[in-house]
């Protein structure tokens, strides 16, 4: 069922690499329209949506009642397993925040560069298939660790899970809504919804063109389309690959596996496997047969170059020599025992990541994600002395008078 495909078959290889979920016009039309209706009727808009599409049924907010005692309706296990991945988050992303500093420019000038939280974020927990607690905690701790003081989540169906995970994370408030209403609400705000500074989260399409729309007015984290793997190898376990392939197919029927290899043999043998594994039905068949594939290169430099152009959202490959050639991968796996599964639960980097070759220009979401960085400029007149020629031959030469007059003006008091 997975297709092998030889890297001199450059067409069946342009296809597979080329495949990007497209921004279906229809979608960001109805998308449009549900946001603007938001921005105008508020709430009313909001509990309409929320009760025809997510099946609302009382008030649109969990209160904190609620939150304890779905969390303790929540197996003990489950809650230890969750703590447990929450703190190796926040062991990352203490790590993430960046720090201020100040820089002494030449003698009397000094720029400070501060580092400020954003005040509200929004997380988005999508309530597909299965509930996904795991992406609640890779939202909000990272928020929470950046100093972030409100962090608001939404979640159209959120299960016992969920809010356990909700109250791991420090969530301050949780809203029983989805979609592209959603987004709308937390990117414009409503008298119930505040409105935040940036919404982050992975979601379906609706909620992926919502926030594309939105992004002009509140901060995103990125255009976040379906699943992917590209794993590397020449020499690997072809049942270990065939599961890490099968495992992130199980996300998405468009989810996309890919293995990249110069041997024929691991090929054969790893499409045997998937085979093998695969279940009749569900999302993972139909994942691998419309969007699966193995590439067989003439050889790992060609690999190596495939992947770099193809920029996938989890990367797995052999060593750390092979990891360290290629430079576009969302998140990279290295070693034998390094599974991807492990990543999305708890290792402690962030599984909100780059998909649809974005990990071209950034990387995973961060705590960074949730700091600005603002510059604080200071001058004494020694100093606007020092910088007196430079600023006004520059401005001269842009024509902006003004500003070198600006600069006279002071030094000829």
């Amino acid at each position: 069922m997975l297709k092998v495909i030889d890297s001199t078959n450059r067409r069946a290889v342009e296809r597979l690499l080329a495949r990007r979920p497209g921004r279906d016009p229809a979608v960001a039309r109805r998308v449009a329209r549900i946001v603007a209706d938001v921005r105008r009727r508020g709430d009313r808009a909001v509990a309409q949506y929320a009760r025809r599409l997510d099946g609302l049924r009382g008030p649109l907010e969990v209160n904190r009642r609620e939150i304890e005692e779905g969390a303790a309706r929540t197996p003990r296990q489950v809650r230890d397993a969750l703590h447990a991945a929450a703190s190796h988050i926040r062991r990352v992303a203490t790590r993430q925040v960046p720090r201020g500093r100040i820089v002494t420019v030449a003698p009397g000038v000094e720029v400070e560069e501060r580092v400020i939280p954003l005040d509200r974020v929004g997380c988005y927990v999508p309530a597909g298939r299965y509930p996904l607690p795991s992406s609640l905690l890779m939202t909000a701790i990272p928020a929470r660790v950046a100093g972030v003081r409100e962090i608001v989540a939404v979640c159209p169906r959120p299960a016992p899970v969920v809010l356990a995970a909700a109250l791991e994370a420090g969530v301050t408030r949780l809203f029983r809504v989805g979609g592209a209403h959603a987004v709308a609400a937390l990117a414009y705000g409503t008298r119930a919804i505040p409105r935040v500074d940036r919404i982050v989260g992975p979601g379906s399409a609706w909620v992926a063109a919502a926030k594309a729309l939105v992004a002009a007015d509140c901060g995103i984290d990125f255009f976040a389309g379906p699943s992917e793997i590209a794993i590397v190898s020449r020499q690997g376990n072809p049942d270990w690959i065939a599961a890490d392939l099968v495992a992130q197919a199980e996300h998405d029927p468009d989810a996309r596996a890919l293995l990249i290899t110069p041997s024929r043999r691991l090929a054969a043998a790893v499409a045997a496997r998937v085979a093998a594994r695969t279940p009749r039905e569900g999302p993972a068949r139909a994942a691998l047969a419309a969007n699966g594939g193995i590439v067989v290169t003439t050889s790992l430099d060609e690999a190596v170059a495939l992947v770099n152009r193809l920029a996938p959202e989890h990367l797995v490959c052999d060593s750390d020599a092979m990891a360290g050639r290629i430079r576009t991968a969302g998140t990279t796996f290295v070693g034998r025992f390094s599974a991807q599964a492990a990543g999305d639960y708890a290792t402690g980097s962030n599984h909100v990541l780059p998909t649809a070759g974005a990990a071209r220009f950034r990387g995973g979401l961060s705590a960074a994600d949730f700091v600005r960085l603002s510059t604080v400029q200071r001058l004494t007149r020694a100093g606007l002395t020092r910088l007196a020629r430079t600023v006004t031959t520059l401005a001269e030469a842009e024509g902006l008078l003004a500003h070198a007059a600006s600069i006279e003006a002071r030094l000829g008091s």
